[in-house]
């Protein structure tokens, strides 16, 4: 959120983010299913597809929801999380109705991995407002 909001005029289009580090806010705070974290963990493409779902109806404002939800979700390190080796990061980019999930095989140290996942979605959204798609 922090690079996001640095570029000057950020405010006239971002409405806000919500950050669910635990596992039991990604629940609570977005609306990721329970099942869901249970069976598979954080650190799925499931569980970044509701999260940026999730962040779009949460930022929503007189019942509109934001234009676009963006998530992160995965493991920057030291130690491997849940069975996922430091590196593996997925992104959740929810555009309209469209909701994808995109994997990142990450390497270097916590600092560097949580560095490319920004540089990485930020690059994804970028991506798909000009083209108007996902991929």
């Amino acid at each position: 959120m922090a690079e996001l909001v640095s570029v000057p005029g950020a405010s006239a289009v971002v409405r806000g983010g919500v950050v669910a580090y635990a596992t039991p806010l990604k629940h609570a705070l977005l609306g990721v299913d329970a099942a869901l974290l249970a069976e598979r963990g954080a650190v799925d493409a499931g569980v970044a597809r509701q999260m940026a779902a999730g962040v779009r109806e949460r930022l929503a404002i007189d019942g509109a929801a934001a234009d676009v939800g963006l998530a992160t979700t995965g493991v920057a390190g030291p130690d491997p999380q849940d069975g996922h080796p430091v590196g593996e990061v997925w992104l959740g980019l929810a555009l309209g109705t469209e909701v994808h999930a995109r994997r990142l095989h990450l390497t270097g140290d916590r600092a560097v991995i949580r560095t490319a996942t920004v540089a990485a979605s930020l690059s994804w959204l970028l991506d798909t407002l000009r083209s108007g798609r996902a991929e």
